[in-house]
């Protein structure tokens, strides 16, 4: 698996429901052959946007298998990511195998949220016992670090150890902390050697001045183009193009914040796009008509850019 794909804009997609909470699978080839057509280079399925912890493993499986069978009709570098962890070891080391086995590219797991006292050689066993069962010599491992959802922080040191141990298949992280001091840390300690991707956009040039590798966000559901063209206007050196984008980028980010959750906010904006009225799972709710009206009003200022 080429190195270099590992880079770019990754939508932390949501998953598509009726509007009872149950997945609709059947919708999930529209939904990523319309995100690839707007510049994202991958996906990440069944994350926080995409209400994973919310799903059983059966629900995953029908997402994660129609994905699989929708990659003929997507781009040859699309990236197919999953989101594989529970706070279950067994049940994570299943569902990680049946992403590899389904064929996607890579998987993204969080850490035992539950048991969140745990001490970072606990979680060093946790994550190791999941790499040698469950992760091919040629998979991608993404690590998923999100202490706000789940109380638990990852050390550089422990980092560093897992790739010390993992070279290959621990590619990289996803950084959802909001932490800048905690990105510029990765790129003092890793370079690009760990790709990491930013979970979230404000931090999109920071992260990238600190050797990121790009960004996994929620909002590149819907501005998939304007994350595209920033990551690509700080590549190519067009710096002062690039901070005009981060600011666009970030009044999207304050409509976003408005509403206390991500997953229906993208789906109930996502109409204005020409999304199917897709619904949320319980126990999410759906923003009310006069947030989306505001919304709407909000990234239509934008729609230039969208």
């Amino acid at each position: 698996m080429a190195f270099f794909h590992w880079e770019g804009i990754f939508v932390a997609a949501v998953t598509p429901m009726d509007r009872e909470g149950r997945v609709r699978p059947q919708d999930v080839p529209w939904l990523l052959k319309w995100l690839a057509g707007r510049g994202a280079q991958g996906v990440l399925l069944l994350g926080t946007t995409g209400e994973g912890p919310s799903l059983s493993p059966e629900e995953r499986r029908c997402v994660l298998q129609a994905a699989a069978q929708a990659r003929q009709d997507l781009p040859e570098d699309f990236r197919l990511l999953a989101g594989t962890g529970t706070p279950s070891l067994e049940e994570t080391v299943a569902l990680t195998r049946m992403a590899f086995d389904l064929g996607l590219d890579g998987v993204v797991v969080l850490p035992p949220y539950y048991f969140h006292q745990a001490d970072e050689e606990g979680l060093w066993t946790w994550f190791a016992t999941l790499l040698r069962r469950a992760v091919p010599e040629d998979g991608a491992f993404f690590v998923y670090h999100f202490p706000k959802m789940t109380r638990l922080t990852f050390s550089v040191a422990f980092l560093a150890r897992l790739k010390d141990a993992f070279p290959r298949r621990f590619v990289g992280l996803k950084d959802s902390s909001g932490d800048p001091d905690y990105a510029a840390a990765l790129g003092e300690r890793f370079g690009p050697d760990l790709r990491v991707f930013t979970g979230n956009d404000r931090l999109l040039l920071h992260a990238l001045r600190h050797h990121a590798a790009g960004a996994i966000t929620a909002l590149a559901n819907l501005a998939a183009p304007l994350l595209r063209a920033a990551w690509e206007a700080f590549r190519d050196g067009r710096l002062e193009k690039a901070r005009r984008l981060q600011a666009r980028l970030d009044a999207l980010r304050d409509v976003m914040e408005t509403f206390p959750t991500f997953p229906a906010a993208v789906k109930a904006l996502g109409v204005s796009f020409g999304w199917p009225r897709w619904g949320v799972k319980s126990p999410l709710r759906e923003p009310d008509a006069l947030w989306v009206q505001q919304a709407v009003s909000a990234f239509q200022q934008e729609k230039e850019h969208l």
